[in-house]
Order: structure tokens, then sequence, then C-alpha cells
């Protein structure tokens, strides 16, 4: 080989790492549109045969089968939110009898108390408080950031999901057409493994969400037995709150708990419970058999459920997440397990005699 050849293969190279980087930074910069867009197959598999039975059974055609398929989707969000109104009533009367300077004021005294205890075994608060960064909530002036930070979430997740429906609109609108132009713009040669893999993937995921719904009702029932058990308020509706944010693995699970007892406890205000004797030890209780119930989740009904949809190994599931989490937050976590889900699908079509492949696609 001469130098002139070597020249050249290391530029081809060089230019070739470039580009794949330069795509990768791009498509970190639209992560958000490229999250919308997978949620939006996601919500187009599993609404696409209701369409199918408007169109089929009741001879709707095709536009007016999606906008009364979307409709329902809308009017449900809309029922579930709905659900919560009665408890976000309840919670805002109780905290409406909370003596909030009082409060700030037992909080002060408990900081001191604490700082007092610190400094007696020669260790310094301040400079502890200051390495943890809590020094932001010795006072009760992180509240109103708190609530600003929520409203910009709740819009955020407004801005969201009207978009992901706006795009599930068009593919299922539009689907047909869609498959008609994979097909012509697919090579005769790679036509046949394309198709394979959307209709495995199509299988899977319809298993996968299939056994996500179960386990969220599984969970669901379990919360509900446990606060019924300890007479709390609402049970239903904190359970099935609590369940909800069981969507996000690993995660969901804890701010469930923490949402929970913050729950039963500014519940109790105005009841005329008492605290240290009453509602304290319910609510330790409470946490504690939600703490069972995940036990439960995670050692019997989770894996059984998703190694039979997902037919992957729970390491491997709490790597995929983990990863996503870090790449792309808690939406990255939800969408982790049927993402990878598809690449090991499309992996094991296109690439079945590779080692890591065979190894990782060696149960589906």
């Amino acid at each position: 080989m001469t130098s002139k050849e070597l020249s050249k293969g290391l530029l081809r190279t060089v230019i070739i790492l470039v580009g794949v980087l330069l795509l990768l930074y791009f498509l970190y910069q639209i992560s958000a549109v490229l999250i919308y867009l997978v949620l939006s197959m996601i919500f187009t598999l599993l609404l696409y045969p209701l369409v199918q039975f408007l169109r089929r059974k009741l001879k709707f055609n095709n536009s007016v089968a999606v906008v009364t398929t979307l409709l329902l989707v809308i009017l449900f969000i809309f029922g579930f939110i709905m659900l919560f109104v009665p408890l976000i009533i309840s919670q805002g009367q109780n905290l409406s009898l909370l003596d909030i300077k009082a409060l700030e004021n037992n909080y002060n005294q408990l900081l001191e108390s604490i700082e007092t205890y610190l400094a007696s075994h020669n260790m310094n608060s301040t400079k502890l408080l200051e390495d943890s960064k809590l020094t932001s909530f010795s006072n009760f002036h992180f509240i109103p950031n708190f609530i600003n930070g929520l409203f910009n979430t709740v819009g955020n997740i407004g801005m969201g999901l009207a978009s992901v429906l706006f795009i599930t609109f068009f593919l299922l609108k539009e689907r047909n057409s869609f498959s008609r132009g994979i097909k012509n713009l697919l090579p005769e040669n790679k036509k046949e493994k394309v198709l394979n893999s959307l209709v495995k993937i199509d299988e899977m995921l319809s298993k996968y969400f299939l056994g996500l719904l179960l386990q969220l009702f599984i969970i669901l029932v379990l919360y509900f037995i446990v606060f019924l058990i300890f007479g709390v308020e609402n049970s239903f509706i904190i359970a099935l709150l609590c369940a909800v944010l069981n969507i996000v693995p690993y995660i969901g699970p804890l701010i469930a708990t923490v949402l929970a007892g913050i729950l039963i406890m500014t519940g109790s205000i105005g009841s005329g419970a008492d605290f240290s004797s009453e509602t304290l030890p319910t609510t330790i209780y409470v946490l504690i058999g939600m703490f069972g119930v995940q036990l439960i989740d995670n050692n019997f009904s989770g894996p059984l459920i998703f190694s039979k949809s997902t037919n992957s190994h729970p390491l491997e599931i709490f790597l995929v997440i983990l990863i996503s989490g870090i790449l792309f937050g808690i939406v990255g976590m939800i969408i982790a397990v049927p993402l990878y889900t598809s690449i090991k699908v499309i992996g094991k079509e296109f690439f079945p005699e590779n080692k890591i492949i065979k190894a990782l696609t060696k149960n589906l």
C-alpha cells in the first residue's frame, strides 16, 4: 500500500467518524422529537385495532374512524384526570387548615436542634448543609420554586401530549400509504426481512403492552387492598395514581411511595387524629405495605410477565432502562423496553449469524 492510498484511507475514516459523531449529536439535539415520534408509533400500534373495528363493523370511513378514536382517547385522558379532582379538592381543604407559620416555626426549631446536636459532636452543620446543597431548604422559600417547576412540568407534558396526538393522527390516517411507501422504497433483497421484522415487532410490542397493563392492574389491586386495610381516605384514587406512576421503572415506585405518604399525612389534617399516635403509625404501616407490594412485583409478577412478553433477561432490561434514563430521562426509561425489543428483532432478522445478536436473541 502506497503512502497516498494510506492517506486517502485515513482521510476517509476520519470523515466517516466525524459524520457519525455529527449524526449522533444531531439525534441528541432532537431527542425530544424522536421521543414524541416513538410514543406516537406506540399509540398507533395500540389504537389501530380500534380504528379497524370502527371501519369494518360500524362502516366509518378512515378519517372519521381515526378522529373518533383520538376523541375517545382524549375523553379517556380527561376522565382519568377528573378522577383526581375530589382528591385534589379534599387535599386543598386539608391544607387550608394548616397553620403554615406554625409549621415553619416548628421546622426552624427542628433545624436549630439538629445544628445544636451536630455542634456538640464537633460537626459544622453549616458546612455540611452547603456541601450537600441543602441550604435552599433551610426555609420555606423553596415552595414557590417547587410550584413554578410543577406548572412548567405540567405545561411540558401538555405540549408533549398534543404533539404525540397530532403525529398519531397522521400515522393512523396514512398508515396504508406509509406502508406502501416503505414497501416501494425497500430494495427487493431486503423487503422480506424488513416486513418480517415489522410483523414480529408488532406481535411482541402487543404482548409487551398487554403485559404492562396486567402488571399495573395487579399493582392497583394490591395497593388498594393495603389502603383499605389501614383505612386510607380516597383509597382507590391514591392506589390508581401510585399504580400509574409504576409505568416509570424503578423511580416510579419510589415517587409513588413518597406521594402516598404525603397524601396520607395531609389527609389527616382537620380530622382530629393525633399525629404521633395515629397518623404517623398509619403512614408507616402503609409504606411498609407498599414496600411489600413492590417486593411481590419485582420478584414475582413483574419478571414473570416481562420475561414472557419480551423474552429478555431481567439484567438486560435493567441495564437498558438505566442507560436510557441517563440519556433521555424519565421518558427514555418508559420507552426503553419496547425500543430495545424492536432493535433485537431487527438485529435477529438482518444479522442472525452475529455472535452478540445470537446471544441476545436466542429466546426470540
